[in-house]
């Protein structure tokens, strides 16, 4: 049974919470920016993401306090010089991250309170963060306002410019998720390490032509052991069990039990999914 959540019907404060805890873990722009009398401000917003390569589009959203309708420095100081520079957050400089989400007085630099390093930048007047991995200086082409009520956002579009990166993040051209070690935001105070046993590997060749879900045995789509997971892996084969593997099924197996797909689940652990399907084919016409 699911829980049924109505906007409007619940605090607003209740469904934040409720969509941040369901939209994670979100990866952390760290924003800078700077005011009409050239103070430095800092500040992390989770409602962040890429949306383009061509042009280099990132985009997060500042939005309006739930508490008193408030907006941030972050904005006010975008609307007038339209630049900002975006820092990734390693997990090494999280807790000084955090600590940037204080409401510090207007004017009082960030990086002061925090002790993060202010690195000039190549083409706006914006400094990135040194301790980070990755600057991105960018270009504000638009803000798109979504409501004027406590908890509506801001979405400020940027134009990447240009791209600082640590070359200790980068293996073949590329960046390795193990060194950059970034950190997510889930919902309240949780957050996520994407590093260590964190990482998983799933590699889907999209132009590939898989059997898909309909050519599964009915055993297979009404298994309550087999996972989602299990079936995916079923049915992103490209080629059914060739007349071998299924002979070998016939004479592994005599009758259909729930040890029939353990072994199936173990087999697809193996890397040996076709034997596997061999398997739950054979089962489905006893």
């Amino acid at each position: 049974m699911k829980r049924k959540i109505i906007p409007g019907e619940i605090p607003t404060s209740d469904l934040h919470q409720y969509l941040l805890g369901s939209v994670s873990p979100r990866p952390i722009a760290f924003v800078s920016t700077i005011d009409e009398n050239g103070n430095h401000n800092l500040a992390p917003y989770s409602f962040f993401n890429a949306f383009s390569s061509n042009p280099p589009i990132v985009v997060f959203s500042s939005n309006r306090k739930v508490s008193d309708n408030t907006t941030k420095d972050t904005l006010h100081n975008i609307k007038l010089n339209k630049e900002c520079v975006i820092s990734a957050v390693s997990h090494s400089i999280m807790r000084q991250m955090a600590l940037s989400s204080v409401a510090f007085p207007a004017g009082e630099s960030e990086f002061e309170h925090t002790g993060l390093t202010p690195v000039p930048s190549d083409t706006v007047s914006v400094p990135g963060v040194a301790e980070s991995p990755v600057n991105m200086e960018c270009k504000v082409k638009d803000i798109v306002t979504l409501g004027e009520h406590g908890g509506a956002g801001h979405l400020i579009i940027c134009e990447v410019q240009i791209m600082h990166i640590d070359e200790d993040v980068i293996v073949d051209n590329r960046i390795d998720p193990h060194k950059i070690d970034l950190v997510g935001r889930m919902g309240r105070s949780f957050y996520v390490r994407a590093s260590g046993d964190a990482i998983l590997t799933l590699y889907q060749n999209v132009g590939a032509d898989p059997i898909g879900y309909n050519a599964l045995p009915e055993i297979a789509k009404k298994s309550n052991i087999l996972s989602g997971n299990d079936i995916g892996e079923l049915a992103a084969l490209e080629v059914m069990p060739t007349e071998a593997e299924l002979q070998i099924a016939k004479d592994t197996i005599k009758e259909f039990s729930d040890e029939v797909e353990i072994n199936c689940i173990n087999l697809i652990r193996e890397g040996k999914t076709n034997e596997a399907l061999a398997l739950l084919i054979v089962a489905n016409e006893l």
